[in-house]
C-alpha cells in the first residue's frame, strides 16, 4: 500500500472508532512518528495533508526541523524518552512534549524555557517494570505540589502493554482518562490537563474509543507493501 492508502486506511479506523464512541472525530489528532523514514518521506506524507510529526531522538529531531525551515505550519511533537542534557537543543523548536517523565526534567524544562511548553505527563497506568513514568498516585501528587511557569500539563500519555487482548487495552486507556479527568477537575494553574497521548499502530482505535486526543502512529502509515 501506498502512504495515501496507508492514511486513508488510518482515518478510516479513527472516523469508525470515534462513531462508535459517540466523539467528534476532529478531537483526534493523527501524530505521523518519523523516527523509521528519511525528509524524503516526511515529505510525501506532508504534501498528502499531516501535519503534526513526532521524533524520538533529539539529535534526528533537530536535523529533521532544519530540513522543513519552510514548513511553518508543521506541529514538532517529540515522543521519546528526553535526556535532561538535550533539552537545550530541542526546546526552541519542540510544540509538545509526550515523556515529562520525572520531576528532574521538568525542571530542567522551566529553566531554559522562555515561553510556555506543553507537555504530557507520562503515566504508567499498567506499571510495567520496562516503562518510564509516574503512576497514577505519583502523577496526582506531581501536579499538586508543582509551581511552574513555563511547563504546562497539558495532558497525560501513557504506552499500552504490547497484546492483542482488547479487554486489558480498554482498562489501561480508561485508567488514564479517569487520571486525566481527576487532575483536570483541580483546576490547577498551568495544568488545564484536557488531552490524552495514548494509542499507537496497534491499539490508536481502542485508544480513541476511550477518549484519545493525540494519537502516535508510525508503522501503519509508513510502511509500503
Amino acid at each position: 500500500m501506498s502512504y495515501n492508502e496507508n492514511l486513508q486506511a488510518i482515518e478510516d479506523k479513527i472516523s469508525e472508532a470515534a462513531k462508535r464512541s459517540s466523539r467528534d472525530v476532529a478531537d483526534v489528532h493523527l501524530v505521523a512518528v518519523t523516527k523509521t523514514v528519511d525528509v524524503v518521506a516526511m515529505e510525501k506524507l506532508y504534501n498528502l495533508g499531516i501535519r503534526h510529526f513526532g521524533e524520538n531522538r533529539a539529535d534526528v529531531f533537530t536535523e529533521k526541523v532544519e530540513a522543513f525551515t519552510d514548513k511553518t505550519d508543521i506541529v514538532w511533537h517529540f515522543i521519546g524518552s528526553l535526556q535532561t542534557r538535550k533539552v537545550r537543543a530541542i526546546l526552541p523548536y519542540m510544540h509538545f512534549l509526550h515523556s515529562l517523565d520525572r520531576k528532574s526534567l521538568a525542571d530542567e524544562i522551566e529553566k531554559r524555557a522562555t515561553q510556555k511548553i506543553a507537555c504530557f505527563l507520562q503515566v504508567n497506568i499498567s506499571e510495567e517494570e520496562t516503562k518510564h513514568g509516574f503512576n497514577a498516585e505519583e502523577a496526582i501528587a506531581f501536579v499538586k505540589a508543582q509551581n511552574y511557569e513555563y511547563v504546562e500539563i497539558v495532558g497525560l500519555m501513557t504506552m499500552a502493554p504490547n497484546t492483542d487482548d482488547e479487554q486489558t487495552l480498554h482498562h489501561v486507556f480508561q485508567g488514564l482518562k479517569a487520571v486525566q479527568l481527576e487532575i483536570e477537575k483541580l483546576g490547577i494553574p498551568n495544568v488545564p490537563c484536557h488531552e490524552l497521548s495514548m494509542g499507537m499502530t496497534n491499539d490508536f482505535e481502542v485508544a480513541v474509543e476511550e477518549g484519545a486526543t493525540f494519537i502516535r502512529v508510525g508503522r501503519a502509515l509508513v510502511e509500503e507493501n
